[in-house]
């Protein structure tokens, strides 16, 4: 393994665990049990409030039943315009709904519009049993992809938010969580999750109109996602991500006692993030970063990029000594351009508050024993 450290001196700062002494001394969230408040893409932590404790989550479920929608897709194993067929479990569900009878034919996309609008149970359980074929194996599914994300205090027993004891998740989670759909989602998620309301079932006779649980779509500048969730055990919980000037923030807020009271706490986390923090880019998607030297190759040195920007938060009142730190796991030919050969570690004091992959930006194979002959040759006279 070998390693690089590098000092910037620039205008930062930075929390994870515990969060900043500002974020401790104020509370954003006086009336909900558990908030945080996150940058996307580096998941630094700018707020916290009980971000771990074991909460009920209600329909911010729906978050993960998204994730592995969308993976499914991306992975090609269904498509937007593939038909789902209701059975008899999804139609019987309660709670929020579109009404699915038994045996109704719907698209996935209106299907995923159903759930990411208007919170669709019955959408919900029909989706995870078009991608698993049945709702167990759905469930199996999310709990191994919490465990693939590393969520901390996360279980899942059903794929709709419906009270279960069994069923809970916490702050945290549910931002690595909104993070990784927020990623994995791109446009294709932000586009539906940013309307405020819209139709499905518009080719038939029985047009169904669907409109946004989550009302800060139209209260506040630059929202466009992402999930809201009640049931009596849970109260009133909202995952909220919105964008301003390149800068993408991620809120949770769980447990407060009316839905106003939500959004005006989720409300207060966002104007502290975009008051006190902005994006910093340290290095631009597919910038060079390093060369890395290998050893018995075709080339000397190959260079090194990163296939996003590698951003960090800066706060805008202080100044911290901020470093980076390059750890290279792979330095033996053969390597293909893409291949992933290290990370890129960012850090304030002793605490990493953002890692991102390394790539080779080029091929490179290994010298054959004419090749390793002649340049050392070559390096002799």
């Amino acid at each position: 393994m070998i390693k690089k450290i590098l000092t910037v001196l620039l205008t930062m700062t930075l929390c994870m665990f515990p969060v900043s002494v500002q974020a401790q001394e104020q509370d954003l969230t006086p009336n909900a049990t558990s908030s945080i408040l996150i940058e996307a893409s580096s998941k630094q932590v700018l707020h916290a409030k009980n971000e771990m404790e074991k909460l009920y989550p209600a329909s911010t479920t729906k978050i993960m039943t998204m994730i592995l929608m969308f993976e499914a897709i991306n992975d090609n194993k269904i498509s937007w315009d593939d038909i789902v067929s209701t059975s008899e479990y999804a139609a019987s569900m309660g709670g929020s709904q579109v009404y699915l009878e038994p045996g109704e034919k719907m698209s996935v996309s209106d299907m995923f519009k159903a759930i990411a609008i208007a919170s669709a149970n019955d959408a919900s359980v029909a989706i995870g049993e078009f991608i698993a074929g049945t709702i167990q194996g759905f469930v199996d599914m999310m709990n191994e992809k919490g465990e693939e994300l590393g969520l901390v205090n996360t279980h899942f027993v059903n794929a709709t938010g419906l009270h279960d004891d069994n069923h809970y998740t916490c702050a945290l989670d549910l931002a690595l969580m909104a993070a990784y759909l927020v990623d994995i989602g791109g446009e294709e998620l932000l586009g539906v999750t940013s309307l405020y309301d819209s139709y499905i079932r518009e080719d038939g006779n029985q047009s169904f109109w669907l409109v946004n649980t989550n009302k800060l779509l139209k209260l506040y500048d630059g929202v466009d996602g992402l999930k809201t969730g009640y049931t009596k055990e849970a109260k009133y919980c909202l995952v909220t991500t919105a964008q301003r000037d390149g800068l993408r923030l991620i809120g949770v807020v769980m447990q407060a006692e009316e839905p106003k009271v939500r959004n005006q706490e989720m409300t207060q986390l966002l104007d502290f993030g975009y008051n006190s923090y902005h994006q910093v880019t340290l290095f631009n998607k597919d910038e060079v970063i390093d060369r890395l030297e290998i050893n018995n190759s075709e080339k000397k040195d190959i260079s090194i990029i990163s296939k996003e920007d590698v951003v960090y938060i800066q706060n805008k009142s202080n100044e911290k000594e901020m470093k980076y730190e390059i750890i290279y796991d792979k330095t033996v030919p053969p390597i293909s351009q893409g291949e992933r050969v290290g990370t890129i570690n960012v850090f304030l004091d002793d605490t990493v508050v953002a890692s991102y992959g390394l790539y080779s930006n080029e091929d490179v194979g290994l010298l054959s024993f004419f090749e390793k002959t002649m340049r050392t040759l070559k390096d002799l006279f």
